[in-house]
């Protein structure tokens, strides 16, 4: 609908995800925001509105501050700025990845019973009841996610976060990150997530740009899934509104 709505609309893989290399390391916020960067100038832009959900949204929150030239807006989809994700209001979602943290273990439960464990979080993150994932998109998940090393590089995200509060890098990070984010933001939440608190809102110290936020209220943790034509639509009106 993006791409329908006349906007050049281009998928990006994270590193560690899909089609993307998967290396031994790169999984902090600074080597993900310079690769939002070098991927946004590959594609001969100098800039784009970088959208982007749970830990792409986090990224596009450090991109948005780490890269500046390259953000011209932001939307953070089920992803509070990433210094709200260690107060209270929080907490629930760095409990509920704490496993992450554990060696060996996690990787080989996301590969278990060909994958089934995978299904099962985005059931269990997902909106009661809904029809999220059917069976085709826990197909795709399931298989995105048995391709090796995969499933390391994606927790490798998470561990870098709860780790690096306690090392000179993540202090750093944190710092920074007390930047104002200069452009318009769109926050955007499923009012049944699970994992992360649909109320948490930016105070207005961290945006020094026009700051919308939006709470769909049938969708859980992933709202352009759960709830595909009420996102886009949220998401093309919000993209209209600065534009023009």
């Amino acid at each position: 609908m993006v791409a329908a709505a006349g906007y050049r609309a281009v998928a990006m893989d994270l590193r560690g995800y899909g089609a993307s290399d998967k290396t031994p390391r790169g999984y902090d916020p600074y080597t993900a925001a310079a690769d939002v960067s070098g991927v946004i100038r590959s594609l001969g832009a100098s800039d784009a509105v970088v959208v982007g959900h749970g830990w792409g949204g986090f990224i596009g929150w450090s991109a948005a501050v780490l890269a500046p030239r390259q953000v011209r807006a932001l939307a953070a989809v089920s992803a509070p700025h990433p210094l709200l994700l260690t107060r209270s209001g929080q907490r629930k979602a760095v409990t509920r990845t704490a496993w992450f943290q554990l060696p060996i273990l996690p990787e080989r439960r996301l590969l278990a019973h060909d994958g089934i464990h995978i299904e099962r979080l985005l059931r269990a993150w997902a909106a009661p009841g809904g029809g999220f994932p059917d069976a085709e998109a826990s197909r795709r998940y399931r298989a995105a996610l048995q391709v090796w090393p995969a499933p390391h590089c994606a927790l490798e995200y998470h561990r870098w976060f709860a780790r690096s509060r306690f090392r000179p890098d993540g202090r750093k990070f944190s710092a920074q990150l007390r930047t104002p984010v200069a452009v318009p933001v769109l926050q955007l939440h499923g009012a049944q997530d699970p994992a992360i608190s649909p109320t948490a809102t930016t105070p207005p110290d961290l945006v020094a740009a026009p700051l919308r936020h939006e709470v769909i209220t049938p969708a859980g943790h992933f709202p352009h899934e759960e709830a595909p034509d009420l996102f886009n639509t949220l998401l093309v009106d919000w993209l209209r509104s600065f534009a023009a």
